[in-house]
């Protein structure tokens, strides 16, 4: 299982060298790769009566390809991981051209996960629209992989039309690999049919054991292997190192592929501090 954290994007958004410092430093300590979630713009609760959402207009949130670009300058091993980019609420082809450019100045080391949200003021900021993003986001990923393999494509789909048109460059990887994260079965019929893993977005038991078996049904209805799909788990750091590595032997034991640790949320003052527990975790695991 590979090993990687969730950079904390709510407490270190909007430090620059606090980048640098996490991306440098979770490398050395061997973790394998750096989660990034993706929110471009936040609701002003004062305008929208009764938000509920986790995040607001005062919630910090780095550009993920963006800072992916800086971190591919500034580390040599890590992934860099989307958990995950809004895909429907973007534009397909500039996502291709931007996650292409991340690939090529990481030699290869881009994973993108790709989800469709929950945010409508979001998808009404972007111009999207919220109300089919399930459907699009299907096509999207034909689109992406197609954008990523040919030097020129011609596409006549349901929302895309592209004509004799590509990218160049294109990237390392020919396609880059697609993860989905989903909560809902429409999701896990999606990553089952589409993906090349998949993010589950609850702890190990009988949650986890439904969504894997959606998934599953769905890749053997598509004509694939269900081995062949990945699964990322993450665990949450909340004071306890041996609490923590508890939930990591869990998702291990549940078959992860992959897993992420996040400090998010727990109190951390600075990038220190998340650095200091990220330490701690590390002195107790063997990494890949």
């Amino acid at each position: 299982m590979r090993i990687g954290v969730v950079f904390p994007q709510t407490e270190l958004g909007g430090d620059p060298g606090a980048v640098r410092a996490y991306g440098q430093r979770v490398q050395d300590l061997g973790f394998t790769h750096v989660l990034a979630y993706d929110h471009v713009v936040g609701a002003d609760p004062a305008v929208h009566t009764g938000w509920a959402g986790p995040y607001d207009v005062h919630t910090t949130f780095h550009e993920p390809l963006v800072m992916f670009g800086y971190l591919a300058a500034i580390t040599t091993t890590l992934e860099l991981v989307t958990g995950v980019l809004i895909l429907p609420q973007r534009q397909t082809a500039l996502v291709a051209k931007q996650a292409a450019e991340v690939d090529l100045l990481s030699a290869g080391r881009l994973r993108l996960g790709v989800g469709i949200g929950w945010n409508a003021v979001e998808y009404e900021a972007l111009g999207e629209d919220f109300g089919n993003r399930g459907a699009r986001s299907a096509e999207q990923i034909s689109v992406l992989r197609r954008l990523w393999s040919e030097p020129s494509v011609t596409i006549e789909g349901r929302y895309h039309r592209v004509t004799g048109a590509g990218l160049a460059p294109l990237p390392v990887q020919r396609p880059i690999p697609v993860w989905i994260g989903s909560a809902s079965d429409p999701g896990y019929r999606r990553a089952g049919r589409l993906a090349d893993g998949w993010f589950p977005m609850m702890a190990p038991g009988p949650a986890l054991d439904h969504a894997r078996g959606v998934v599953d049904d769905a890749a053997r209805a598509a004509g694939r292997d269900p081995a062949t799909i990945g699964m990322e788990g993450r665990v949450s750091w909340r004071g306890d190192d041996d609490a923590t590595r508890r939930d990591i032997a869990a998702w291990a034991q549940a078959g992860a592929t992959h897993l992420s640790i996040s400090t998010m949320g727990a109190g951390l003052k600075d990038v220190d501090e998340h650095l200091e527990v990220l330490a701690r975790i590390a002195a107790g695991l063997t990494m890949p």
